[in-house]
C-alpha cells in the first residue's frame, strides 16, 4: 500500500454510495472516519455507519469536519462550497475519493472519461481483460466506487475506472497508466459554470502522466485535437473518420490496428456509430498493454452493451421499448436518436444540467412523433420543441410509459433518453431506468 492512514482522522463529505464506501475503507485500513452530509442520510447508509461504528452528522456540515488530517469529497460535493473553502484556508488536505483510492491501489489504473460512452467503454475494456485472463475490476462512476476495491487489486492487475469531471477536477497526484478521453461536449454546465471549466476538469486526467503511460484520444473530436497535440505520455489516436490514426474503423467496413485488419465492423455486436468509436477506444487500450488480438475479437463479437444504455426492454404490440436512462445530457440523446431507425416517441426530462436542447431540433423534427416530458426540465424542453412535435406532460414514469404506448403504432419505438440528470425524481439513473422497465413490463 502506497499510503498509510493509521490513526489519521479523515472527514468524508457526502453520505451517498461513494461516501459510505470511503468511510468503510478508511476504517478498514486503520483511519478514523467521520461522515458529514448536508442533507438527510438514507436508512441503508445509516445502518452501515452504525454497524461499523462510524461517527456521522447530517443536515449540514459543522466545524467538526475541520478536526481532521484529511478531507475527502464525494463527487456530488462542490469544491467551492463554504466548508471546503474553510478547510483549505486552514491548510487541510482536500482530495476527491479517487485520489485516496489511487494512493492505496497497488495495481495499474485504466482511466476512462468523456462526455458520452464512458460506461460502455469501461465495461467493454473490463470484458476484454476478463476474457484474456487479466485480473481486472471495473469500478468508478460506473456504480462500483473505486475506493471500495482499490486495495483488492494485485500488483499485476488493473482497476478499470470510469471517471467523471466531478472526480477529476481536484485531483492531486492521481495518475492513470492508460488514460482515455472519448469526447468532450457541453455537459454539467450547471456545476462547472462554462465549457472551458468543464473541459479543463476532464483534461486533468493527463496531467500527471509520464513517458511510460498511454493517453488514448478521439481524433474525430476537434476540441481534443486542438488541446492535446503534445502530451508527456505515449499518445494513441482512434477514429471512425480518419485512416491516419493508430486505431480506425470504417462504418460498415473494417476495424484496423496500425493499418492491419482486426475485425469486420459488421461482426461487432455493439451497434451504432457512437459505439464503433467506443470500441476503437477499448481496442486501443487492450492493444497498448499487449492483449492477444483473438481475445479482443472474441469479446467484440459477444459484448452486447450495458444496462440503461440503449437497452432493449420489450416488444409489445409491435412497439419497441428502449431504456437509455444513462443518457443524461443532450449529446447522449443525439446519439440515441441516431441509433434508432424507426419513428420515436421520446420520454425526456429530469434535472437540467444547462443543456442546449435546440441542438436536437433537426432530429426531433425528422424522427420524433411525440415527446413525453417529466421532471423539472419539462417547461424548458417544451419551449424548445413545442413547435417541432407534439409535447405532452406526465407526472411520473408509469404515466409517461402508458401515454407513450397508447400513442404508439406498430413499428414505433418508445425511447427513454432523458437528456437530464435523474436527481429530481430518483436517487440515480439506475433507479430511473428500472422504473421505466417496471412500467414497460406492467403493460398489457
Amino acid at each position: 500500500m502506497k499510503f498509510d492512514l493509521q490513526n489519521k482522522r479523515v472527514s468524508i463529505l457526502g453520505a451517498g454510495k461513494t461516501g459510505i464506501a470511503t468511510a468503510e475503507k478508511v476504517k478498514n485500513i486503520g483511519g478514523i472516519p467521520f461522515v458529514s452530509d448536508s442533507g438527510n442520510i438514507d436508512k441503508n447508509a445509516l445502518d452501515r455507519l452504525k454497524e461499523n461504528e462510524i461517527k456521522f452528522e447530517s443536515g449540514g456540515h459543522s466545524d467538526a469536519v475541520l478536526e481532521c488530517d484529511l478531507m475527502i469529497l464525494s463527487p456530488g460535493v462542490l469544491p467551492g462550497s463554504e466548508i471546503v473553502l474553510k478547510a483549505r484556508s486552514r491548510g487541510l488536505i482536500v482530495w476527491p475519493e479517487i485520489e485516496l483510492a489511487y494512493k492505496i491501489c497497488n495495481g495499474k489504473i485504466i482511466g476512462v472519461t468523456g462526455s458520452n460512452g464512458k460506461t460502455t467503454t469501461t465495461a467493454l475494456i473490463g470484458e476484454i481483460f476478463g476474457n484474456s485472463g487479466i485480473s481486472a475490476i471495473v469500478c468508478g462512476n460506473i456504480g462500483n466506487p473505486f475506493i471500495k476495491v482499490a486495495d483488492e487489486i494485485p500488483a499485476d492487475g488493473y482497476a478499470v475506472v470510469e471517471l467523471s469531471s466531478f472526480q477529476l477536477e481536484i485531483i492531486d497526484g492521481f495518475k492513470a497508466d492508460a488514460a482515455v478521453i472519448l469526447n468532450i461536449t457541453p455537459d454539467h454546465l450547471d456545476r462547472h459554470g462554462d465549457f472551458e471549466k468543464y473541459s479543463s476538469a476532464k483534461l486533468r486526467i493527463f496531467e500527471n502522466q509520464d513517458k511510460d503511460d498511454f493517453s488514448i484520444l478521439n481524433h474525430d473530436d476537434n476540441y481534443l485535437k486542438n488541446k492535446c497535440g503534445d502530451l508527456a505520455s505515449k499518445m494513441i489516436w482512434f477514429s471512425v473518420e480518419s485512416k491516419d490514426t493508430e486505431i480506425h474503423a470504417e462504418p460498415g467496413g473494417k476495424l484496423y490496428i496500425n493499418n492491419k485488419e482486426l475485425i469486420n465492423s459488421n461482426d461487432i455486436k455493439l451497434r451504432g456509430l457512437h459505439n464503433l468509436s467506443n470500441v476503437c477506444a477499448a481496442v486501443a487500450v487492450a492493444n497498448s498493454i499487449g492483449v492477444d488480438n483473438d481475445k479482443i475479437i472474441d469479446t467484440l463479437k459477444s459484448f452486447a452493451g450495458v444496462e440503461h444504455r440503449l437497452e432493449f426492454v420489450r416488444l409489445i404490440g409491435g412497439v419497441s421499448f428502449i431504456n437509455d436512462s444513462k443518457g443524461t445530457n443532450v449529446d447522449s440523446v443525439f446519439w440515441a436518436l441516431k441509433a434508432v431507425s424507426t419513428p420515436v416517441i421520446l420520454i425526456a426530462g429530469g434535472r437540467d444540467k444547462a443543456g442546449d436542447f435546440s441542438r436536437l431540433n433537426d432530429l426531433i423534427k425528422d424522427k420524433v412523433k411525440g415527446v413525453l416530458l417529466i421532471g423539472e426540465a419539462a417547461d424548458k424542453i417544451e419551449r424548445v420543441w413545442m413547435h417541432l412535435t407534439e409535447c405532452m406532460r406526465a407526472p411520473d414514469m408509469k404515466e409517461a410509459v402508458s401515454i407513450a404506448y397508447g400513442d404508439a403504432r406498430d413499428g414505433d419505438t418508445v425511447l427513454l433518453s432523458p437528456g437530464c440528470a435523474s436527481f429530481d425524481m430518483y436517487g440515480n439513473f439506475e433507479e430511473r431506468g428500472n422504473d421505466f422497465k417496471k412500467a414497460v413490463m406492467a403493460l398489457k
